[in-house]
């Protein structure tokens, strides 16, 4: 019979999240406690709690997979922002703009279907 894993694997699965900065001495991803999760960093972020921000990291290591959730975690800040009372600093708005190419709060004109006759 094979004893118990001593690495708690229910701790391990879930989406964690890193936020990689640009600080005077250069970029630097900044630590947390046992990872942070999606709600926490959009808290963290519309809070004031990062500085300049490059880019967010998602990764899964039980699943196996890592990704740049940058142009998402802007989305969901730009949609936060636009449905309350939110005030963000001005790096956080050059973060969202940056990732999303364009200001907050404005929408793409989508083009004019032809007229079919």
């Amino acid at each position: 019979m094979a004893s118990p894993s001593i690495v708690p694997n229910d701790r391990l699965d879930k989406d964690f999240y890193l936020v990689l900065e640009d600080f005077k001495d250069g970029a630097a991803f900044r630590e947390t406690d046992e990872g942070i999760d999606h709600d926490t960093l959009i808290k963290d972020l519309l809070s004031g709690q990062y500085g300049q921000v490059l880019r967010v990291v998602a990764f899964n290591p039980v699943e196996w997979w890592s990704r740049d959730a940058s142009e998402d975690v802007a989305r969901e800040l730009e949609r936060r922002i636009n449905s309350g009372d939110c005030e963000v600093s001005d790096a956080v708005k050059d973060f969202i703009e940056g990732q999303l190419g364009r200001s907050i709060g404005v929408q793409l004109a989508l083009p004019l279907r032809p007229q079919l006759q």
